[in-house]
């Protein structure tokens, strides 16, 4: 999350504020084949669930070593509450959540395991990306970034869908919109469309949705959409929602052509009053 035109932080200019808490690595995903949970009885070893927690431990790692550890300033989050769910979410889907998790856990969708401990850690994911659009909102700066998983960017307001249970840029958006901002942009690079973001705000036109992603089209019941340039928002939402489909190879110049060609205009036509950006880091191995 950020305020427009706000530069990369240097020792003079501040620092970037990372919200992360460790009981997200409490979501275990599992072992098996790819994301299927399955053992087919022949392997060695299982593999782990693409979306585990050891890329995490490895982010958290590189941004308290790495070459910008100088200019990280470092918060704690926290669980989000069942009211602040309910800005983005469904009632009839949250305590759908709730109860699998009381009742053991369960797939919810292909792919996307709800285990013992992965409600808790969705819970402090959405939290504590509320808790880093917050600090921009009281004033305390101008760049925050929400380490968090489970991811949430597929997540729709009636379903869990690609190993995301609740929408955690959807619900930071809707915080920034009812805290009083009249607009918000999102942007989203993740390698796959933010199709649940999209899906929460298609209706709107206080929120531009932006996604840059590999042409994959929809991948079954839980994500109808095709994340296509023709879905451009509905009713007063229409032309609100810009997606930007890439072809498989497209590398930084690419990238750059559609930010600077497509991305950097749209937004400064909308004029948006904070900017909220999805990611995932799977773009830049795949792409």
């Amino acid at each position: 999350m950020s305020a427009p035109d706000e530069p990369f932080p240097t020792s003079s200019t501040g620092c970037i504020n990372v919200f992360w808490h460790e009981g997200m690595l409490s979501h275990d995903t599992g072992h098996g084949v790819f994301d299927s949970g399955m053992d087919p009885g022949f392997l060695e070893v299982l593999e782990k669930h693409p979306e585990n927690s050891d890329r995490v431990r490895n982010m958290v790692s590189i941004l308290k070593r790495g070459p910008i550890s100088p200019y990280i300033s470092w918060h704690s989050g926290r669980p989000a509450n069942i009211r602040e769910l309910l800005s983005f979410h469904s009632p009839e889907y949250v305590n759908m959540l709730v109860e699998a998790d009381r009742n053991g856990g369960k797939e919810i969708c292909d792919g996307t395991f709800l285990n013992p401990g992965s409600l808790d850690a969705a819970l402090l994911a959405a939290g504590t990306t509320l808790s880093a659009m917050k600090h921009i909102l009281d004033g305390h700066g101008k760049l925050a970034y929400a380490l968090v998983r489970p991811p949430g960017h597929h997540a729709q307001p009636t379903q869990a869908d690609g190993y995301c249970f609740f929408n955690n840029a959807g619900l930071a958006v809707q915080l920034a919109l009812d805290s009083g901002c009249r607009k918000v942009s999102v942007i989203d690079i993740d390698v796959h469309y933010g199709n649940g973001t999209a899906e929460g705000f298609y209706r709107s036109d206080k929120v531009l949705t932006i996604s840059l992603h590999m042409n994959h089209g929809s991948w079954g019941p839980s994500h109808p959409q095709n994340g296509t340039v023709d879905e451009l928002g509905e009713g007063e939402g229409f032309g609100y929602n810009l997606n930007i489909p890439l072809p498989n190879g497209t590398g930084d110049k690419g990238y750059e052509y559609a930010m600077t060609e497509l991305v950097v205009p749209s937004v400064q036509k909308f004029e948006p009053d904070m900017m909220v950006l999805v990611i995932g880091q799977d773009s830049s191995a795949v792409s």
